[in-house]
């Protein structure tokens, strides 16, 4: 058996958008891959969409659960027998409003899921791979070029997303010494549902509403797998990904 064939990865956030095109990304290079997201039905319609088989597992889970998050792991760790690579990306936006406007409820939703889903999910993942033989494995976390430039009226995501950064490095320092790769990729303008408004126009910095650039998701979906496939003796801490023309660097 191909030694890819082997290798098990968890993907949150699985049944649509980056997670999904990570998954297919995944499932087409030939590793098993536990899908996890609130929706079964996208889950499995992704695992068929793919090809694959039995080497997709759909597992729904809420990241904001503590327990759902350990079961998930439970689940791939039941079938599989180890976890290799955790894409740690379940996340969601927040109405672009005036943040004074923002309501409480909002702000805790957004900070349940990118920032406490994702911890849940990083402490599951070092539990495991502390523990399996061989040991280790790799975790790459979903940033955002909002990890780095908020846009207007994005308080909620900007600062979750600014936190998974501080997740990053914390998590890769930690898990040094038990083998455990910890990396970031950030993305900007992938064409998913969550990003498709960019191209009907977006504001900007300056007051104006632009059209933005997009790039197509498979992309990231390649990105994530070049990250995967590193030997465990090297990692890619922050890799950024977006389209071309994207208006991020400079002044617009």
């Amino acid at each position: 058996m191909d030694k890819k064939q082997g290798r098990v990865a968890i993907v949150t956030g699985g049944g649509s958008g980056v997670g999904k095109a990570a998954a297919l990304a995944l499932l087409g290079d030939g590793w098993r891959v536990a899908l996890a997201g609130r929706r079964q039905d996208a889950l499995e319609a992704a695992i068929a969409e793919s090809g694959a088989g039995d080497r997709g597992l759909a597992v729904p889970t809420d990241v904001t659960d503590p327990a759902s998050v350990k079961a998930l792991f439970d689940r791939t760790v039941a079938q599989w027998g180890r976890v290799d690579l955790l894409f740690n990306n379940a996340g969601i936006g927040a109405p672009g409003v005036p943040l004074d406007e923002l309501p409480l409820e909002t702000w805790k939703q957004v900070v349940d899921t990118n920032l406490n889903g994702m911890f849940y999910a990083l402490q599951q993942a070092f539990r495991v791979m502390k523990a399996q033989s061989p040991r280790g494995g790799r975790i790459i976390n979903n940033g955002s070029i909002s990890a780095h430039a908020p846009r207007p009226n994005s308080i909620a995501y900007t600062a979750t997303k600014h936190a998974v950064t501080g997740l990053t490095k914390t998590a890769s320092l930690d898990g040094r010494r038990h083998d455990i790769a910890v990396g970031q990729i950030d993305i900007g303008n992938a064409l998913t549902e969550l990003a498709a408004r960019m191209g009907k126009g977006v504001p900007q910095a300056n007051g104006e509403v632009a059209v933005e650039p997009l790039m197509d998701v498979a992309i990231v979906g390649q990105s994530v797998l070049y990250m995967a496939n590193l030997p465990l003796e090297a990692n890619v801490l922050f890799h950024t990904v977006m389209a071309t023309k994207m208006p991020f660097v400079g002044r617009g």
